[in-house]
């Protein structure tokens, strides 16, 4: 990476940090500012680089300098409205003391923190760093990247442009790309891959921030907050995903920042500026990962209820400022407050308002103006949103005819029954993946009884309408793999939070209870309306995990409560002990994920201390590191220039773009030979300089020109023309 490539991976960095200072909330009621900064700093950020994609793809400028003139464009307004925000604020203009200033205050909150508190930081902070650790040390070795989520942006490369190109691996056209369109300005800043992990662990920090301000906005104080962000990030599929190249902790992070904006909104009219992140938080998730808005749905909905119920209370205060005597939450009195904090405090006990009520209450012209206004702002949130998922969508809609995409990804994923029998088996089929654990009895036992009581409600258990492609229930999902790797402790804390919080909230959260229930009613909307449209499948629960994301906050609100009581003079909790066992249980298992998990590990074979390079791409596939090398040898020693691909819709393509690129660093032209776009028909073989193939020797067999020598090696082989 050149020098110049270094500076441009600090600009989305520096930018997030200079937006986190320009975009702090005013009000001195806001809960956790300081995450909610870098909440809208990095749907900001995130925005931009998907909107910069767009533009400078349709312009046919996806090259590194117009890239480099974006983000200094980009950061030099970033780092002027810091400046402009922090002379506004009368701030000091040394950042340098500054930053001690935060130094001092994170000291302090450190020294007050008790030893459970410290425990639980630390042991959230590790983790990271850990985590940091393994992804700048990996590389990209997931499964789905190999054969779609990086070729992707290697297309892009090649042909400075978006528009889609012949294939035979429909996903790498057809499935959402904003994930990828972050890898793209690191590809491009750095001229390969190194760096690309640090979008997901990224993604990750931004979940645990989210989390615990969801946690805090629900009336959690400090230790509450801590115990959703140890939850977790001990969460073996949080930990292994933050070291990867694979897609879902982007989305469930854009879904988490729809949820913490909307939980806001439950407190406060929205201003332009929050109904504008709605809508960007909202587009990126749909840009993203589809599924993700099956849970930003029902928290749109929670946020316009919210609006509408402070529309029609005549809330007299202005769209996002702090107002004396607005109650904190919508329906919840100012008593039982959690103590102010940064980090999350509730300023509830210091409102004064009547319990349920808001002072100054307005009705008439103003009750009909709020609700106009409401219904206005729902519709810039949807067209915000619109502008960010919008031009994929577009070309999507031209290329298919339909804007998600052709027939068998329509039916592939999404349920094809909706029936209460099939979406009952469904959902206990889900669960039972996703609460999977090392116990073989248990899981054989429970898979068991779902599978016998799907048959006496008449439906089959393995049925194509509710399970997809070929896959076969039951799967073993315990073992650390960032594919599959269930979720059992964190689940089940999240359920009995759920129940607790639907139940009885009063005694989980005494200031907030309304809040918190109707919080619960979406989690649990949208695990529901997804096991009602989401087909069981082995890696399941990788889709689950913006969920889990969601429902964290329930279970680091209900431990806390558990704990306060047990703390209480004369208390002794069986059920606080065992809940304390189950987190020590949880750390023990988040570790163990980073030190044994599959593909990237510290410690064993295929470590990445030990492990080479190429070997550590190849670990899902050892077998195929060789065959790969081999072949791209042979090709790049005939000299050719234009290479056909024949593949399968499950290969692996991505290692024909290392192997086979000039040693400047220039893509080799690749073109298909097989095309699953109708309107894009694949090369000719005879146009090819030479051609590599994966997977299928007879379909390889089928397209080599006559008179050509082909080479099989297993899952590879290659074909020259004669000399």
């Amino acid at each position: 990476m050149s020098a110049a490539g270094s500076l441009l991976v600090a600009a989305p960095f520096a930018a997030v940090l200079s937006l986190t200072v320009a975009l702090r909330p005013r009000g001195t009621d806001a809960i956790a500012p300081l995450r909610l900064a870098v909440v809208r700093a990095a749907v900001v950020t995130g925005a931009f680089a998907v909107l910069a994609v767009e533009l400078l793809g349709a312009l046919r400028l996806l090259t590194l300098p117009a890239f480099a003139v974006a983000w200094l464009i980009f950061l030099t307004v970033a780092a002027g409205a810091a400046v402009w925000r922090r002379r506004r604020d009368g701030a000091s203009g040394d950042p340098a003391a500054a930053a001690r200033a935060g130094l001092a205050r994170l000291a302090g909150r450190w020294r007050t923190a008790g030893r459970g508190e410290r425990l639980l930081a630390g042991t959230v902070g590790g983790l990271v760093l850990v985590e940091l650790l393994i992804a700048l040390l990996a590389e990209p070795n997931n499964f789905d990247s190999q054969t779609y989520h990086l070729p992707k942006v290697e297309h892009w490369v090649a042909q400075r442009g978006l528009e889609f190109w012949p294939t035979a691996i429909h996903r790498q056209v057809t499935i959402p790309p904003g994930a990828e369109y972050l890898l793209l300005h690191l590809r491009l800043f750095t001229g390969g891959d190194a760096l690309h992990n640090l979008v997901q662990w990224a993604a990750g920090v931004g979940c645990l921030l989210a989390a615990a301000r969801i946690a805090a906005q629900l009336g959690g104080g400090r230790r509450a907050q801590l115990l959703t962000a140890f939850v977790l990030a001990t969460t073996p599929m949080v930990a292994l995903q933050a070291t990867s190249t694979q897609t879902d902790l982007v989305c469930a992070a854009w879904v988490a920042c729809v949820a913490t904006l909307a939980v806001d909104g439950l407190r406060r009219r929205a201003g332009a500026g929050t109904l504008l992140l709605l809508g960007a938080a909202t587009g990126l998730t749909a840009v993203t990962k589809t599924s993700g808005l099956i849970g930003v749905g029902p928290l749109l909905l929670l946020w316009g209820i919210g609006q509408l119920r402070l529309a029609y209370r005549g809330d007299p205060g202005r769209a996002g400022g702090g107002v004396p005597g607005r109650p904190v939450l919508v329906g919840v009195g100012a008593a039982g407050g959690a103590g102010a904090v940064e980090g999350g405090g509730h300023p509830a006990a210091t409102t004064g308002a009547p319990r349920g009520g808001v002072a100054g209450t307005r009705a008439g012209p103003s009750r009909a103006a709020g609700v106009a206004r409401t219904a206005a702002g729902s519709l810039l949130v949807l067209l915000v949103a619109l502008t960010v998922v919008g031009p994929f969508l577009a070309r999507v809609q031209a290329e298919f005819g339909h804007p998600l995409g052709p027939p068998r990804l329509r039916e592939s994923i999404p349920m094809e029954r909706h029936d209460p029998a099939a979406v009952l088996v469904n959902a206990l089929r889900i669960g039972h993946t996703a609460l999977d654990t090392p116990l073989a009895p248990v899981r054989a036992g429970t898979a068991e009884a779902i599978m016998e009581g799907a048959r006496a409600i008449g439906v089959d258990p393995q049925d194509r309408a509710i399970t997809f492609g070929r896959e076969v229930f039951p799967v073993p999902a315990w073992y650390p793999d960032e594919d599959r790797v269930a979720f059992p402790l964190a689940g089940a804390l999240a359920l009995v939070g759920a129940v607790l919080a639907l139940a009885r909230p009063a005694r989980v959260a005494p200031g907030a209870a309304g809040a918190l229930r109707a919080y619960a009613v979406v989690v649990v909307a949208a695990v529901l309306l997804h096991t009602a449209m989401i087909k069981w499948q082995p890696w399941g629960n990788r889709l689950l995990l913006y969920a889990l994301i969601l429902a964290a906050p329930l279970a680091g609100l209900w431990l806390d409560a558990l704990f306060r009581r047990r703390l209480a003079p004369g208390r002794r909790s069986v059920a606080a002990g065992l809940a304390a066992t189950v987190l020590a249980t949880s750390a023990l298992a988040g570790v163990l994920a980073l030190s044994y998990g599959f593909p990237r590990r510290l410690v064993g074979a295929g470590s990445v201390f030990t492990t080479s390079e190429w070997d550590a791409r190849f670990l899902r596939r050892p077998q195929w590191a060789d065959e790969f090398r081999v072949a791209a040898d042979a090709v790049r020693a005939s000299g050719a220039r234009r290479i056909g691909l024949v593949q399968q819709n499950d290969n692996w393509e991505y290692p024909w773009w290392l192997l086979l690129r000039d040693a400047d660093g220039r893509p080799p032209e690749l073109v298909a030979l097989e095309s699953v776009l109708p309107d894009r028909p694949p090369a000719a073989p005879a146009s090819t300089d030479a051609i590599v193939c994966t997977g299928s020797r007879a379909a390889c067999v089928k397209l080599v020109p006559t008179g050509w020598a082909l080479t099989w090696r297993g899952y590879v082989g290659y074909a020259l023309p004669p000399t």
